[in-house]
């Protein structure tokens, strides 16, 4: 199982990035998959996720209204997306991709990909 997150960048507050979390070694469409976020001093958080059975999805307070997940299993894609709008400074963190048993918690997390650093600064 591995994940591999991209699409990270440094991006001015009120603007947008798209990551990017490609699988391999298993199906995204039978897993829910977490986006997951650490600041430095902070604690790694849920910041949004999505169940494998009907794609029913979870956001933290914090982005709700900002950020969407996605996922794309068709043909040979295996991926799941996070869509992040109207940044933030305090959006500024590695950003990590998992494969989540249960409720979007760090502790419940199986496997995790490499993060992508998003810095929001102007």
């Amino acid at each position: 199982v591995q994940l591999q997150a991209s699409g990270g960048g440094l991006i001015q507050p009120g603007g947008s990035l798209r990551l990017s979390c490609v699988a391999s070694g298993f199906t995204t469409e039978y897993y829910a998959i977490g986006w997951f976020r650490q600041a430095p001093g902070k604690e790694r958080e849920g910041v949004s996720c999505i169940n494998s059975r009907d794609s029913s999805t979870y956001y933290a307070d914090s982005v709700k209204g900002r950020f969407t997940i996605s996922r794309d299993n068709a043909g040979a894609k295996n991926m799941v997306y996070l869509q992040l709008n109207s940044l933030k400074p305090e959006d500024t963190a590695v950003y990590y991709c998992a494969t989540v048993r249960g409720f979007c918690l760090a502790s419940m997390v199986d496997y995790w990909g490499q993060g992508t650093q998003v810095t929001v600064s102007s």
